[in-house]
């Protein structure tokens, strides 16, 4: 049985809910479909915000073949079937590859990707849910637009619901809406569970339908960021077997593991800091381990990585300190910086006492015999260890 949220997907841009900031009236993408520019792009953002729909609206636009394949599952293989077929057979329509879940493709299937995207073989359309910054290599990003999508209002969700034409009453809206979050496909799913099951929607029936119809560890949902807040807070703690549960309830449950290693790398300069400064080697050399090694062999090394950043020391002093900063640049804006710390590259500005009198080390490593900091903020102490 086709599900509802295929059946009611849109198919042009007059039906599309959503991402105006993109679509709407002179807005780049919807110029850019209307007008038939064929250029690969990436559509970064939530889950269950249009990336699909506007990757099928684009492809026919275009008069493209569309294939549309999982980062998840396909491979070098798929691609090279798509490359292989013969364009007679398309009646010389361009390619267009939608490639789900991009980030999770590693450097070397998007290295193998490159070429066919660089000569115009493929147009490309990557979706995904993490930064492509992080996640796409430069030379493939480099020749892709990127446009972001945002979660939906919910005066989108609730004009989505209702064209599903299954009569609910207000209070089940308003909760529907609420539980999906910004994500249409969740609001859909659940309004078609809750019709299959019991016949008729109401906030009860729907709450019995989701508890039933959906595995508790839902990566888009409230269930991520719960486990993802736990896991953190166990290695904060110190609680390193708590910390191994979540982590294998996370990789258990489907977790991008690239997404709990970036993690690990930013507490161990958050948490740990300057009480063991090896935790943000340990925790790069995991997040390179996941990268090169990949699953199902990297949830070793999240394990050791994991363990490790538990039981290590904590100091968040440079963490603490740097905010503090931040919050007085924010509050006092370009302070005039000292003559004796500022660059002197000319006669001119040695002679006006750029640079005079600075002395490049203290006697005593760590004291601060003199402050170089603007004359309004002089005596300031951000860094306060053993806090």
């Amino acid at each position: 049985m086709e599900p509802l949220a295929n059946k009611i997907r849109p198919q042009t841009l007059k039906d599309f809910v959503g991402q105006e900031h993109l679509v709407g009236l002179g807005k780049a993408l919807r110029k850019a479909i209307e007008e038939k520019h064929l250029f690969s792009f990436v559509l970064w953002g939530p889950p269950g915000t249009g990336k699909t729909t506007i990757a099928r609206i684009y492809a026919k636009a275009v008069n493209a073949r569309i294939y549309e394949l999982s980062a998840v599952s396909a491979g070098k293989d798929d691609i090279r079937k798509i490359i292989d077929e013969p364009d007679t057979l398309l009646e010389n329509r361009p390619k267009v590859l939608f490639l789900d879940e991009i980030h999770r493709f590693n450097k070397a299937q998007q290295d193998y990707l490159l070429p066919f995207v660089e000569s115009g073989k493929l147009t490309l359309i990557g979706a995904t849910t993490e930064n492509p910054s992080f996640e796409v290599i430069s030379p493939l990003l480099s020749r892709c637009r990127v446009f972001v999508l945002e979660s939906l209002t919910e005066k989108d969700l609730k004009k989505i619901i209702l064209r599903t034409k299954i009569k609910l009453p207000k209070d089940a809206l308003e909760w529907l809406v609420a539980l999906a979050n910004g994500d249409a496909r969740i609001a859909i799913t659940a309004l078609e569970n809750t019709k299959r099951f019991y016949g008729t929607v109401s906030t009860a029936t729907l709450k019995n339908a989701f508890e039933h119809a959906f595995i508790r560890f839902d990566k888009k949902g409230d269930e991520h960021y719960d486990t993802i807040s736990a896991y953190i807070k166990s290695m904060r703690a110190g609680d390193a077997d708590a910390a191994l549960y979540y982590l294998a309830r996370m990789i258990e449950g489907g977790e991008d593991p690239k997404f709990i290693a970036r993690r690990m790398v930013v507490f161990a300069s958050e948490d740990i800091g300057l009480a063991q400064p090896t935790a943000l080697v340990v925790a790069n050399a995991v997040f390179a381990a996941v990268d090169v090694i990949g699953m199902p062999e990297a949830q070793i090394n999240l394990a050791h990585g994991t363990a490790y950043l538990a039981l290590a020391a904590k100091d968040r002093s440079a963490y603490d300190a740097y905010f503090e900063a931040l919050d007085d640049v924010k509050k006092t804006r370009n302070l005039p910086i000292p003559m004796k710390v500022r660059n002197a590259p000319t006669k001119l500005m040695k002679e006006l006492g750029y640079h005079k009198g600075y002395q490049m080390y203290q006697k005593k490593p760590g004291s601060v015999e003199e402050s170089f900091l603007p004359e309004k903020l002089k005596g300031k102490r951000y860094l306060r260890r053993g806090k």
